[in-house]
């Protein structure tokens, strides 16, 4: 039985992705060693919890048994989420420590050149063709325009319109977009064709959809309830929404926007969240996406090694973590 995982492969390449970042920093330049500075203490400051910047190399190396070629595009997907979630921080209003060294506006300037401008010096500085360099270039441009849509459609946090599936449009933006750009680049650099490209940014995107769902059980389940502060409508709360009587549907609705200054409507609120009908719901459509990854990657096949770390990285995102209230 094959028990190479996600993690195995990121300790082995953990330094590689490092030096790749600490290169392009290194390429700006001395009279850029303010950037450089920024940019490098917001990279400490924002520590990401799961080494999802293997994503690409897994992807390159089920295409061709290879992942050292796709070690720019884990540096990329550091960068590019490390001035996401900064950004992300921000907006939400909670929670947006600045880092050490810097002031609220210069960790603003480094998060844009760091979900920007340097992973696009870092795409351009690999010795591809032009074509590929533009089309990586590209997909890292589109991105940012889908995220930032999914944001903002995320941040009206319209609960009168509320629904699973105005829930997971945002998230097919902000989550969803850039994970599918990072597979499809790596798609790219292996040398897939068009439509294995399209195949694996459709994979990319559901467990971007997946990986949200994960984070906001997780939210929950840590006691920040970030969510709850900030007034998202989650995936869970359009749940609850969804499978409530029309006259409860009131309730949720005073006690989500109560939330956000009063510990007691967070506790009445997340006991309504963890209702047993609310959990089946999600579940259900938790299981729904998983087996949409599933068939993408079953459609793509690869090296078997590599297929096997995705399909376990599909298992972590797509489990059911919350358990009823009570």
């Amino acid at each position: 039985m094959n028990s190479f995982s996600y993690l195995d492969l990121h300790r082995q390449v953990a330094a590689d992705i490092d030096a790749n970042i600490a290169s392009a920093l290194e390429s700006l330049g001395p009279e850029s060693s303010a950037v450089r500075a920024s940019i490098s203490a917001l990279l400490g400051h924002q520590q990401m919890k799961y080494p999802l910047s293997v994503l690409p190399l897994l992807v390159h190396a089920a295409e061709t048994g290879e992942t050292a070629p796709a070690v720019p595009l884990s540096a990329v997907h550091v960068l590019w989420w490390t001035s996401a979630c900064y950004l992300d921080d921000l907006s939400d209003g909670h929670g947006a420590g600045i880092p050490d060294g810097l002031g609220a506006d210069a960790a603003l300037l480094a998060s844009v050149l760091s979900g920007q401008a340097l992973p696009i010096r870092v795409i351009r500085a690999q010795p591809v063709p032009d074509a590929v360099r533009d089309a990586l270039t590209g997909e890292i441009v589109n991105c940012w325009i889908d995220a930032v849509e999914g944001q903002l459609r995320d941040l009206r946090g319209d609960l009168d319109n509320a629904s699973r599936d105005a829930v997971v449009a945002a998230c097919r933006g902000k989550s969803g977009a850039p994970f599918g750009m990072i597979t499809a680049m790596a798609a790219m650099l292996s040398g897939a064709g068009s439509e294995r490209t399209e195949l694996w940014r459709g994979f990319g995107a559901v467990f971007g959809i997946l990986w949200q769902l994960f984070n906001d059980q997780e939210d929950i389940l840590s006691g920040r309830n970030e969510d709850l502060l900030n007034g998202t409508v989650t995936y869970l709360l359009a749940c609850a929404l969804e499978e409530t009587p029309p006259d409860s549907r009131a309730r949720i609705a005073e006690l989500s926007a109560a939330a956000r200054t009063s510990e007691q409507s967070r506790t009445e609120l997340t006991a309504l969240l963890l209702d047993p009908a609310v959990l089946r719901r999600y579940e259900k459509d938790l299981s729904a996406y998983r087996d949409e990854a599933y068939r993408v990657l079953g459609e793509l096949g690869g090296h078997e090694k590599y297929m096997a770390a995705l399909r376990q990285l599909v298992d972590q995102a797509s489990g059911m973590y919350l358990t009823p209230a009570g």
